[in-house]
Formats: structure tokens, C-alpha cells, sequence
């Protein structure tokens, strides 16, 4: 968000006190409403967070839902999301999705995991893969061609976005990541509270 500040804010000389606090205001404004707050929730786990600095919807591009049918990420708005892009071929995809599945069989309330298998994985691979490592609880979602990652700005994989319930991306988390760690459960839930 750019916020250009009126003219009066020129601060050559000392600002009036009614100047600064208009000032003051203004940059509240232009700050990401709890990026302050959630800064103290990048610690162990979570310290590679990176929060959005311009907060934005999410692209509206389709993949496939872990029902087969067609769907969006705007589809699930209402609660807060932890979407993780992997691949099968990916080692630490590999080693993060125990935790992922772990965190998905008891989320924090309002709180949903979506892992979504982008690029080139063959079904029969993914099934593979699920049965090997046990996964149950998380969707089955397809990206297959890439068009939701590259919309995105998926650079690599793994990489993990989280959303908050209006589909504003709030912050991502390039590599692996132990998803049900405490410090990521703190983070999580601290989003679905909060809003």
C-alpha cells in the first residue's frame, strides 16, 4: 500500500503537535494491521516467515480440490489457511508433510491446511507418497500444470502461505518447516483469534 502524506506533513521545520499526531495516524494507516503483533510470533520455527509487506488477495486461479473438482483458494475464505505447495520429487516436502498431517488432524480452531501438489507429480506417485507417509487428513489438491504457483510467486518448492479468512495473504515460509511446532501453532492460532 503506498500512502502519500498531505503536504502539510512536511516536516522542514519542527511539526505542531497537531501535525505530528496527524502524521502519527497516517502511518498507522499504512502499516499492515497487526504486522507488529504477528512480528513476535517469527521465532524457532517460524522465524523464516517472511510477513506480506503490501497485503493483497490471493490470484484468482483454479486447481483442483481434493474432491477433483475445480475450485479456488477464495472458495475456503472464512477461516485462515496454511497453504502449502510440494511436490513428490521435493526431500524437504518429503520431511515436512508428518508435521503438516499432524497439524490438520488438530488444528487450531478455524484454522484449515491445504497442501497442494504442483508441477509434475503423477497420480500415481502422489498415492505413492500419501499411503508411504500415512497421510490422511490433508486434501489431495492439484496444481498440475503450475498456474496457481507461478500466479502466486511460488519461487520454489516447499513454500507455505497463510491467509487470513478474507483470502489476504499474510505471510510465507520458503523450505521446510515444522508446521506443528508450537511456534507455529502459536502463530496460527493467534490469526484465527484475532480475526
Amino acid at each position: 500500500m503506498s500512502l502519500r502524506l498531505p503536504s502539510i506533513l512536511n516536516f522542514a521545520r519542527s511539526p505542531s503537535p497537531a501535525a505530528a499526531l496527524l502524521y502519527v495516524a497516517a502511518a498507522a494507516l499504512a502499516t499492515p494491521v497487526g504486522a507488529e503483533t504477528l512480528e513476535a510470533y517469527r521465532v524457532g520455527e517460524m522465524r523464516g516467515l517472511v510477513l506480506a509487506s503490501a497485503p493483497a488477495p490471493v490470484p484468482d486461479v483454479g486447481f483442483t480440490g481434493g474432491d477433483g473438482q475445480e475450485t479456488t483458494l477464495a472458495a475456503s475464505n472464512g477461516r485462515v489457511r496454511l497453504v502449502n505447495f510440494w511436490a513428490t520429487w521435493c526431500v524437504p516436502c518429503r520431511t515436512e508433510m508428518p508435521e503438516l498431517e499432524a497439524l490438520a488432524r488438530d488444528p487450531p480452531a478455524d484454522v484449515e491446511v491445504i497442501t497442494i501438489a504442483t508441477g509434475r507429480n503423477t497420480p500415481d506417485g502422489i498415492d505413492r507418497f500419501r499411503d508411504e507417509q500415512g497421510i490422511t487428513a490433508l486434501p489431495n489438491a492439484l496444481d498440475p500444470k503450475g498456474a496457481l504457483a507461478r500466479a502466486m510467486d511460488v519461487p520454489g518448492l516447499p513454500v507455505t502461505v497463510i491467509l487470513d479468512r478474507d483470502g489476504i495473504e499474510v505471510g510465507r515460509l520458503l523450505g521446510g518447516a515444522n508446521w506443528n511446532s508450537p511456534e507455529a501453532r502459536a502463530l496460527l492460532g493467534h490469526l484465527a483469534e484475532a480475526g
